[in-house]
Parts: C-alpha cells; structure tokens; sequence
C-alpha cells in the first residue's frame, strides 16, 4: 500500500527556515516523481516543487519559490524533502506531498490529481 506522512511543519517567523518530511512506503522513487503542494485557507491548491528520481532526479519548482526551497530525496530514509528557506508570510499555508508520474508534464507543471497518492498534510505559519 502506498502510504506518505508529511511531518515538520510550524511557526516560524518571516526569514526564518523550516524542513519538511515526506515519508514514503509502499513504493520506490522509481516509481513515482514526488510534488509537494500546498493549500492556504480560501485557496486553491497550488503546486510548489516536484523531483523524479527517474527522469535523471530533474527537480522543478514554483515561480513563488525557486531560489528559496530546495526538494531532495533520502533513498536510505525513503524520504522526500523540501527545505524552505527566507520563509514569507505568504508561504503559509498547509503542505502535501503527493506522487505523481515519473515521467509527463505533470511533474515539470506541479499539478496534481485527486488519482496521485497524497498525504494528510503538515502546516506551515509564517508570521510577520
């Protein structure tokens, strides 16, 4: 069974830095690129970065974020992670992982679909 437990999430304040955990079982990262999303309160969901192991470990982000997270993966700890660096209060919102086609244009685009695997979410508050 495909399973992931997003962890990490807090309060931080702007400039600060937060790491978040995507832990994966059920599956490798071979099979399957990871996204991570997030959703704020009265707002779409929107994608933030992706990584595909498979497709020579290509990493894609946001424009809202590049420069600023970075996503990596732990094959020893089966773990995706997004590092979030000079944190705005705009990035607050709650964050998912999900699995997405290894290959396509879902990962280079961020989007999801209610069919990937997702996680229940970590959240994430930035105050001024």
């Amino acid at each position: 069974e495909v399973q992931l437990v997003e962890s990490g999430g807090g309060l931080v304040q702007a400039g600060g830095s937060l790491r978040l955990s995507c832990a994966a079982s059920g599956f490798t990262f071979d099979d399957y690129a990871i996204g991570w999303f997030r959703q704020a309160p009265g707002q779409e969901r929107e994608g933030v970065s992706c990584i595909s192991e498979a497709d020579d470990s290509a990493t894609y982000y946001a424009d809202s974020v590049r420069g600023r997270f970075t996503i990596s993966t732990d094959y020893v700890k089966n773990t995706v992670y997004l590092q979030m660096n000079s944190l705005k209060p705009e990035d607050t919102a709650s964050y998912y992982c999900a699995t997405l086609p290894r290959f396509g244009s879902r990962c280079p685009t961020l989007q999801g679909d209610v069919t990937d695997h997702w996680g229940r979410g970590t959240l994430v508050t930035v105050s001024s």
